[in-house]
């Protein structure tokens, strides 16, 4: 089993050091160095606890035969294109049991018409998890709201529609909502 430990790590923008501490419980940037190099064996606890404090999935950090993987061609920065360091590749999105997705038919906000908006559904006690993000959320009669939620307290959240000059929007007791995780744009 190759892992992508490192490369997940680093794509997250996280030393050694800030993944030993979000690991719970914590520990050493040593140990999660010999992790990611494989001095020391990965086992299914250790990828577990790694992908809990990167905030993936633990078959994000594993290469798997049958995972179709792409290769990283370039890296576009703020001075210019050039070619990557080391070889990467990226995993293309995959669907999961409590993913919704969102299809945006015309533009409004930061999101144009043909993007996919793959949103992670949440039980109400983890809402907090999604305080300045965009989400979806269910309204009656089979209706959603989908904004940036912007507070909640006492079970009322709320929301900022996307589009310019609309008014907040409070929902009350929403049985879940979806926050975004993902934009899936063709170009």
């Amino acid at each position: 089993m190759i892992t992508a430990i490192r490369e997940v790590r680093r794509a997250k923008g996280m030393t050694l050091e800030d993944v030993a501490r979000a690991c719970v419980p914590p520990t050493t940037a040593q140990t999660i160095g010999r992790l990611e190099t494989g001095t020391r064996t990965v086992s299914v606890a250790w990828l577990n606890r790694i992908a809990a404090a990167l905030g993936v999935d633990a078959s994000d950090l594993v290469t798997l035969p049958d995972r179709p993987d792409v290769a990283v061609a370039a890296e576009l920065g703020a001075d210019g294109v050039h070619a990557p360091r080391r070889p990467a590749t990226v995993v293309p999105p995959r669907p999961a049991p409590e993913m919704v997705a969102v299809t945006v038919a015309n533009g409004v906000g930061d999101y144009r018409a043909g993007d996919e908006i793959w949103c992670e559904r949440l039980a109400p006690d983890a809402f907090g998890q999604a305080l300045n993000r965009d989400v979806l959320v269910p309204r009656p009669a089979g209706r959603f709201l989908f904004g940036r939620l912007i507070g909640r307290e006492e079970g009322k959240l709320h929301l900022l529609p996307l589009g310019a000059g609309q008014r907040q929007q409070v929902v009350a007791d929403p049985p879940w909502l979806a926050r975004a995780v993902r934009l899936v744009r063709s170009l």
